[in-house]
This record gives structure tokens, sequence and C-alpha cells, in this order.
């Protein structure tokens, strides 16, 4: 049997082997360049497991860790096309597959025992005015839960969720939902502009006459959803109104359109278009704002909990704006 020697790597980190005189070193097998290959050994394949894993990864980055493996181990694992395990693959597969599939398991197992968490990504407005109704719902079955909150546009929470920094994000959904991810729609909200009160515009329609409003437009940044929506509107009515003041909050727009700055876009939430300086026009024919919520893999229970609370803190106070979409 040859001679294992550790003490001519300085590191300590690699496996050497004498043989024949020569000594060879190779480093351990990286935990997840095991874990890539448990995909593509399940799924058959580089590109299918990619569609399935669990988080964001893309195709050349898990063709080349494979490599890496395969390197390090001085064996092929698998043929690329057709697929197919190698006898090296079929032993390494057969070694790795109970740990990995056994890892959600144990982690519900153990999390039985620990103090419930949530982090959770919304919008400044969902946080500070919503939320805590639906979080003393939650509190009534989970006395100890524990909430890691974070704020954030739209773009900001979708990569949040994709960096699985939060597990929750309650955010607008327009289009497709991003790669690897599950959603449920909540409730829809209607597109509205807000008016000064001292000015003289009592319709939308009367700013869509001249098809190019002489007043400055007032509104998020151009890829939030509710610009987008509002935009696609005004571009079927032939309209052209480009932003002139761009604000971070639906709160800032509001107080822009009190002082006279202009007219601003946003949504019927009584908290942002109620000011004694303000006037609601409504915005008929505009495609409404979806609010729902996004999240990774099978939704957990606590998750779970938390939509049924948003479901029934929506039916109660907003019934007319309810989206009756259900988990699957």
């Amino acid at each position: 049997m040859p001679a294992i020697e550790r003490g001519n790597d300085p590191a300590g980190e690699r496996r050497c082997v004498r043989r024949g005189g020569l000594l060879g070193c190779a480093r351990p097998m990286n935990i997840h360049h095991l874990e890539l290959f448990y995909h593509v050994a399940r799924h058959g394949g580089i590109s299918a497991a990619v569609r399935h894993m669990p988080y964001g990864i893309q195709q050349p980055a898990v063709s080349s860790q494979i490599l890496q493996l395969e390197e390090n181990l001085g064996v092929k694992l698998f043929e690329r096309s057709p697929f197919k395990l190698t006898a090296a693959g079929e032993e390494l597969a057969a070694f790795v597959q109970p740990f990995f599939e056994n890892l959600g398991p144990v982690a519900e197992r153990l999390r039985v025992h620990a103090v419930p968490q949530l982090r959770l990504g919304a919008s400044e407005l969902v946080l500070r005015s919503h939320l805590p109704a639906v979080v003393q719902q939650l509190k009534r079955g989970h006395p100890e839960l524990r909430l890691v909150l974070r704020s954030g546009f739209q773009h900001e929470l979708e990569a949040a969720l994709r960096n699985r920094e939060i597990d929750l994000a309650i955010t607008p959904l327009r289009g497709r939902l991003p790669a690897q991810t599950q959603g449920m729609k909540v409730m829809r909200l209607p597109l509205v502009l807000l008016v000064p009160k001292k000015s003289k515009i009592r319709s939308a329609a009367e700013l869509w006459a001249s098809k190019r409003p002489a007043e400055l437009l007032i509104s998020l940044p151009p890829m939030e959803s509710i610009s987008v929506l509002f935009q696609q509107g005004l571009k079927k009515r032939g309209v052209t109104w480009p932003t002139a003041i761009e604000a971070s909050s639906m709160e800032l727009i509001m107080q822009y359109v009190a002082n006279g700055d202009g007219v601003g876009v946003t949504i019927a939430m009584p908290e942002v278009v109620r000011h004694p300086r303000v006037r609601v026009l409504p915005l008929e024919g505009f495609e409404a704002l979806v609010l729902g919520a996004l999240w990774r893999g099978a939704p957990t229970p606590l998750i779970r909990a938390v939509l049924a609370a948003a479901q029934r803190y929506v039916a109660q106070h907003w019934p007319d704006w309810v989206v009756p979409d259900q988990l699957e």
C-alpha cells in the first residue's frame, strides 16, 4: 500500500501519496464541487442541473467547477453528450447522494428546536404601515418569532432573494418571475395621479389632450413597476411625458406635489395620497400594479403563515383589490 505523507505539504491541506519514489499531492474535494456534481448526476446533465438548482448559478460556472473536480480526482465523472455517468461517476454519485438528499430533513428537525426567524424584504411603506398588523397575526402562532427586516426597491429585493440574504420579498410582480423563484399575487393597486389642490386640472384626460403635458412629472426611478406601467399607459395614448423629478419613495412624491413642484404618479394607498394640499386623479384604463410575494424553493410553514396573514389583512381592508391567488 502506498505511504501517505502530510509533512511535505506546508499547508497541511493536501493528501500526498508516494508511488515509485515520486510524491504526488491533491487537495481534498471541494464540498461545493460535490454539491454541483450531485445536481448534475441527479438531473442528467449540466444544463438541466442549472435549471433545477435551488440557487442561481450560470452554466459556465458549473462546467468549470465540475472540470476542477475531475482534475482533482484524476478521473472523468460523466460523458457530456449524451449524458452518462462513468464508473467513477456512479461511485461518487452513490456516495454523495444520501448526504445531500438528507440535508433538508435534517435541517427541518433542527429547526423544530430553534427560535423561528424570518428575513423579510419590502418597501419602506409596507414595512412601516402594513407589516406590523400582519406580524401581530403571526405572533399568535409564533410568539418567539424573530424578524429581520430589509427595505429596498423591487430590483434590490429580487437581488437580495437571489443572494439568499432574505427569505421572502413583498414586492410588485410584473412579467415572468425571476429565475428559480416562486411567487404569489396578493393584491392589485390602481395607479393614480396627484396634483396640487390649487391646480385647475380636474382629470387625467386634460393632461393627455396636448400629447406632451407641460407640467413636471414626479415619479419613482424608471425601472420601478409603477413608472413602467405608467409609461406603458402613456405610450398607448400617444403621450410623451418624461420624468422631471425622480423620487426615492412615494411619500416624497406626495410631498413634492403638495409643495407645488409638479404632478406625481403613485398608487391609490391612503398613506401616499392623503394630504390636505393634494388632489387625486384616477388613471382609468391604466394597468394596475400587482403586489405579491417572492421566495425560493418550497415555501416553509412560516412563509405560508405570512402569506395567509397578508391575504386576510388585504381582504379586511381592501376587499375590492384582493387577488384570489393560492399556494400550490
